[in-house]
């Protein structure tokens, strides 16, 4: 089994912060890369960012310069920081991960069962 552990979402003031965390455990070989993506009501999931193994990183154009990713590959975890919010990064955000279990000769993605981000005006 793999899981994934999320923290720090909750109830912030437009322009706040907050910095949300994501632990994987389990049989894990190795992890190739992490990420958080989020769902809005209404609306389809969508990337927020994604970082590999090398630390390459990826960002929504919405978030490009509020929020950083950063991924602590001995501890297997990824942080999300999340500056400046506004009302509409209100959303579920799940924390994903590419891993490669013991067992596996393949990669394949895990996800987070989701925390709750609320951004009032």
């Amino acid at each position: 089994q793999v899981q994934l552990a999320e923290s720090g979402g909750g109830l912030v003031q437009a322009g706040g912060s907050l910095r949300l965390s994501c632990a994987a455990s389990g049989s894990i070989r190795n992890i190739n890369g992490m990420g958080w993506y989020r769902q809005a009501p209404g609306k389809e999931r969508e990337l927020v960012a994604v970082i590999n193994s090398g630390g390459n990183t990826n960002y929504a154009d919405s978030v490009e310069g509020r929020f950083a990713i950063s991924m602590d590959n001995a501890k297997n975890t990824v942080n999300l920081q999340m500056n400046s919010l506004i009302p509409s990064d209100t959303a579920v955000y799940y924390c994903y991960a590419l891993v490669r279990r013991w067992d596996s000769l393949v990669t394949r993605p895990y996800w987070g069962q989701g925390t709750q981000v609320t951004v009032s005006s």
